[in-house]
């Protein structure tokens, strides 16, 4: 589920991707967040971090959403793409 898509892009390697803010209930009713980064460009793969947050309701996964910063989503795409900073 799609929580929060932020205003801002992020380039890597000539590819720039627009941020995707994400997550899941679990059965437990605990929420999950992750980052998804949709390549602007048609053909390019879509780039999903693991589990980013665990947060106790949606609102409180909101909150967190909407407290990421761009110096958070550079770490982000380095773990999505595997590397580490």
């Amino acid at each position: 589920m799609l929580i929060r898509k932020s205003p801002a892009t992020i380039e890597t390697d000539s590819v720039s991707y627009s941020i995707h803010i994400c997550g899941q209930g679990r059965p437990d009713g605990i929420w999950e967040g992750w980052i998804e980064f949709h390549p602007t460009q048609a053909g390019g793969s879509i780039l999903r971090t693991d589990q980013e947050t665990s947060q106790p309701n949606l609102e409180a996964l909101e909150y967190w959403a909407d407290g990421l910063k761009p110096v958070y989503f550079e770490g982000a795409l380095a773990r999505a793409l595997g590397r580490f900073l």
